[in-house]
């Protein structure tokens, strides 16, 4: 848990320090975790929205090494693919995964997302992109539910040409403002509680639904 904390609030050094390492490696890495965090639902933990920033922000420094515009096409790449996969699994095998694995397929990650699909319907692919862990198991739950292949594949497209589209010019422009720069630790963080926020409105929401009414004394 340490580790992947210091991976969070430190990414631009590690990715720097890979680079520095492995040069164009860093395009196949950026692949593998988005991809992962998209496409499997045994790693929601991984770094989705603070990475996009991070990337953005290290693309803007040319002596970084990397590409702005190969970087955005790996990462959407990723996305896209990540989700379509995460959509098969749930299709061919969501239903007995719950059953087998509840420890890994958590019935509370699976009712957080179930809400946003009740109140947002098929747009939910496309909001949940925004959102921690449900973004890992929306595109899984409409496969699980048999979402239509066609309409699932348009918001799962959208969705990912929005998320990469707003976040990665984000950590362009704003990534390396000295202030930012020297306090990009409290700049995920808050990222993380930003799109967190969604998800802690829903359950609260579906709390107070569920508080029984108290009835006015005659």
């Amino acid at each position: 848990m340490t580790e992947i904390l210091d991976l969070f609030l430190h990414l631009p050094d590690h990715l720097s320090e890979f680079i520095r390492a492995h040069g164009m490696l860093i395009y196949g890495l950026l692949f593998l975790i988005i991809f992962c965090e998209t496409g499997l639902v045994v790693t929601p933990f991984l770094p989705g929205d603070s990475l996009i920033f991070a990337i953005g922000a290290l693309a803007a420094d040319p002596l970084s090494g990397l590409n702005i515009w190969i970087s955005a096409a790996v990462l959407l790449v990723a996305a896209i693919l990540g989700d379509t996969v995460n959509y098969w699994i749930g299709r061919k095998f969501g239903g007995w995964m719950m059953w087998k694995f509840p420890r890994i397929v958590k019935p509370g990650h699976i009712a957080k997302t179930n809400e946003f699909f009740t109140r947002y319907g098929g747009k939910t692919i496309i909001i949940a992109r925004f959102v921690p862990i449900v973004r890992t198991f929306a595109p899984f739950v409409a496969g699980t539910g048999e979402m239509e292949y066609r309409r699932f594949m348009f918001f799962n497209v959208t969705g990912a040409l929005l998320w990469v589209g707003l976040i990665l010019p984000a950590g362009w422009f704003f990534g390396n403002i000295p202030v930012v720069k020297q306090n990009f630790e409290l700049v995920v963080l808050g990222i993380i509680v930003i799109s967190v926020l969604p998800m802690v409105f829903e359950i609260a929401r579906a709390k107070l639904k569920k508080q029984p009414q108290i009835e006015p004394a005659e």
